[in-house]
């Protein structure tokens, strides 16, 4: 599964010129990816994996990112269409995820370019 979510991962502008890289530099996520083959086939895509090992708690590692996961996790239950979801269909639950993403990403934005 962390292969085809690699693979789906799409253009990643960065403001320079030319094409836009089609993978991250690095992949942070948490212990239930610990396994030799999530951090080959991060290897194998060039991404430098950032994974939590299992029964080490460090907390100068992994947990200094987490709250940035924590925080736009709370900014999407803030939705109350996606935190009890409506909807039955998949692509329609999607669809507001991904309306309430792009209205994250714009409130974001506004912080930056008054």
């Amino acid at each position: 599964m962390l292969a085809a979510t690699l693979d789906a991962v799409p253009g990643v502008r960065t403001g320079r010129r030319g094409r836009p890289r089609r993978r991250p530099d690095k992949l942070h996520a948490d212990k239930g990816y610990d396994h030799h083959r999530c951090r080959c086939e991060c290897r194998a895509r060039r991404i430098t994996p950032r994974i939590a090992r299992r029964g080490i708690e460090s907390s100068e590692r992994l947990g200094r990112y987490r709250w940035i996961v924590e925080r736009t996790l709370a900014w999407l239950a803030r939705f109350r269409r996606l935190a009890i979801r409506y909807e039955r269909r998949a692509d329609l639950h999607l669809a507001f995820t991904t309306l309430a993403c792009a209205l994250i990403c714009q409130a974001q934005a506004k912080r930056f370019c008054p």
